[in-house]
């Protein structure tokens, strides 16, 4: 495929975009929101004589921009003239962007348009960024174009990549390689994506490590752990996290057959739009429940289900929990993140599709930090045993929190290899 048919193929899919929002904004009416800002017609003051000069970062979503935490704080401490321009593709991603960095005056947000030519140049003259920044593997044939036209450098950082995406990237034949080469510098995550980004195409690369060992837990996040745990009275505490569609109900179902009375599960959905969906799967179940949303009181004897319908509070539900089973992990979407979980010294359990942290989980697991279990029963009798067994759990914890701390430095890497591309 070359660029003109994709950008035909952009033009030709337009009505379907309109109809995907529309679908999408039943549950997220936010998808109807800022819609200009997908078509490049961002409100942004493009850099002037008394304007900040901008650094622009993409996240698409809301793991990448917690991703990006460290960073964005390593970039504002570094470069303290200079604005930082975060960019999303979901409202999720974009709610995240606000709840992290709200307060901050030199942190802006907006939608990257679509990959339509005439949009990218729009959001391009716009923006008017010094260097673009993005983060694992969002990467739009059109929008790299435009900013190689524009000699805007661009870095791929933190970048990962599946061998089923890299299979998916190479049937693009020269689309894929003309894109990936385009980078100035990719820093990947492993030495893996690194040989599958350069056989996709990436011609600069370094292997930088993962930016996710790199965020700092909140204080007040962890103060508000210790206030759940004690609301939950003593109960021996199940947390499911991040949970993606499909995993619920089975997992419910072996919670049910495995779990003592006295043991509480905490459900954290992955996607806030699914929160309701997933109490009524709960009471289906013929599980009593309580949910986060009705407030920080007491937890019942009778409640088995706390049900985690909040955003920004996941580090929070780790310090919570007793022991933690990662969601994505349990159908083939290639797992959630579990260092947050390590680095709350939280023993984690991982299901067998963790292909979005192949790495990761690998090294946790060797390390002793994190078990893999092959289904939601398997994992269940994991939890009751370790529920059981006080010393295990603590020595997995502990292992967690070295695991996670050894593994730091990325974002330091990556600040470097922006000073080194960032224009004077």
């Amino acid at each position: 495929m070359n660029r003109l048919l994709y950008s035909v193929l952009w033009h030709l899919g337009l009505p379907l975009i309109g109809l995907r929002l529309l679908y999408r904004a039943r549950k997220q009416p936010e998808y109807l929101q800022h819609l200009a800002e997908r078509f490049g017609a961002a409100p942004l003051a493009g850099t002037d004589a008394n304007a900040r000069p901008r650094i622009w970062l993409h996240a698409v979503s809301v793991g990448e921009t917690r991703a990006a935490q460290p960073l964005v704080k390593a970039l504002l401490a570094a470069y303290p003239q200079h604005e930082i321009l975060l960019t999303h593709m979901t409202p999720t991603g974009r709610a995240t962007s606000e709840e992290l960095f709200g307060k901050e005056p030199r942190v802006t947000r907006c939608y990257l348009p679509y990959d339509f030519p005439w949009a990218q140049r729009r959001f391009l003259a716009r923006a008017k960024p010094l260097l673009g920044v993005v983060m694992e593997t969002e990467v739009w044939p059109n929008l790299m174009a435009a900013t190689e036209r524009l000699k805007i450098p661009m870095l791929l950082v933190n970048a990962r990549l599946s061998a089923r995406s890299a299979r998916g990237y190479q049937k693009l034949g020269r689309l894929a390689r003309d894109t990936f080469g385009r980078f100035a510098k990719v820093l990947a995550q492993t030495q893996d994506d690194a040989e599958r980004l350069v056989a996709c195409g990436a011609k600069t690369i370094e292997v930088s490590g993962n930016v996710k060992f790199d965020v700092e837990l909140a204080p007040a996040l962890l103060a508000l752990g210790e206030q759940f745990k004690a609301a939950a009275n003593g109960r021996p505490i199940i947390l499911a996290a991040s949970t993606r569609e499909g995993e619920e109900e089975p997992l419910l179902a072996a919670f049910s057959r495995h779990a003592p009375a006295e043991a509480l599960l905490v459900l954290v959905p992955r996607h806030p739009q699914r929160f309701d969906a997933v109490a009524a799967m709960v009471s289906a179940q013929g599980l009593a429940s309580t949910r986060r949303s009705a407030g920080l009181q007491p937890i019942s004897a009778d409640t088995r289900v706390w049900l985690g319908d909040s955003m920004g509070e996941m580090v929070a539900y780790y310090r919570m929990a007793d022991v933690a089973i990662i969601g994505g992990s349990w159908q083939p979407l290639g797992g959630q993140n579990l260092i947050e979980a390590c680095a709350a010294g939280t023993p984690v359990l991982v299901g067998p599709h963790t292909f979005n942290f192949t790495e990761a989980a690998a090294k946790a697991i060797e390390a002793g930090a994190a078990l893999r279990c092959t289904d939601l029963d398997a994992a269940l009798a994991s939890c009751v045993q370790l529920l059981d067994d006080a010393a295990a759990r603590q020595t997995m914890g502990r292992t967690g929190k070295h695991f996670a701390d050894s593994n730091r430095g990325a974002t330091a890497r990556t600040v470097q290899a922006i000073s080194q591309a960032l224009p004077a």
